[in-house]
């Protein structure tokens, strides 16, 4: 983990509720796709903890939504802002474990670690198919994006106006095979997954953080293998370890 500052070199809307903001400072501590940074913002006391997107040494991509008065705090901030940020946080997804063909599955906010994890995986040789989750055609993003790096992309949307209608479990036939899956997003999400993949995996849950280094022992949850916390031990679990 590292404490530095941060400026905001840009904060863009794109797609209902959704932002992109790119963040210049040193990018170095993120070592893993599916990691997270904790940001302060004036006038709140706790931080906001968001998943990294995309990174490399000299900036940080984090994509967030518009939920609550501090994401909305975070949509108003322009260029030169500068943010007090801790980085390196979580333990991110092992790629060592992907086998030949990963299936990605993002749903909604959990869409950009997911990324990330598909540039890691491209680059390492190996071949990614991503289903990629959300309610209507206004909330789609990133589709492009990751179609641009090479990755086969399936889109669903549960009231079917893009891509295919219902939920990302509906894109699991269209996928074909594939030998190891990662996954982000809401909890019913997860556990759909959980039971229709034919295969191990890695499952990133989203739980509210008092700290974020595994201090304040708020996030805590059951495995099969005694209690972890989100912010340290995870944010990724292994399908094998997971208690629903």
């Amino acid at each position: 983990m590292e404490q530095s500052i941060f400026t905001v070199k840009s904060n863009v809307c794109l797609a209902k509720g959704v932002y992109e903001m790119v963040l210049g400072g040193n990018g170095k501590s993120v070592t893993a796709p599916g990691q997270f940074i904790n940001i302060k913002l004036d006038g709140f006391y706790l931080r906001r903890p968001i998943s990294v997107c995309d990174w490399n040494d000299e900036s940080i991509t984090i994509i967030y939504k518009v939920v609550g008065k501090g994401t909305e705090y975070m949509a108003t901030l322009e260029e030169g802002a500068q943010l007090d940020v801790l980085t390196g946080l979580g333990n991110g997804y092992d790629t060592s474990k992907s086998g030949d063909t990963a299936l990605l599955i993002g749903g909604g906010a959990g869409v950009p670690p997911v990324y990330g994890l598909a540039k890691r995986l491209i680059a390492e040789g190996k071949k990614v198919k991503v289903i990629l989750g959300f309610n209507t055609a206004d909330e789609v993003f990133y589709e492009d994006n990751f179609k641009d790096i090479g990755a086969e992309t399936f889109v669903t949307t549960v009231d079917g106006s893009h891509g295919i209608k219902g939920f990302v479990t509906n894109a699991f036939e269209a996928v074909g095979e594939y030998t190891h899956t990662y996954s982000c997003g809401p909890e019913p999400m997860l556990k759909a997954v959980y039971n229709a993949s034919a295969t191990s995996g890695q499952y990133s849950f989203e739980e509210r953080m008092g700290c974020g280094f595994g201090a304040c022992m708020g996030c805590s949850c059951k495995t099969k293998y005694g209690n972890k916390r989100i912010c340290k031990d995870g944010p990724v679990l292994v399908k094998e370890e997971i208690i629903w």
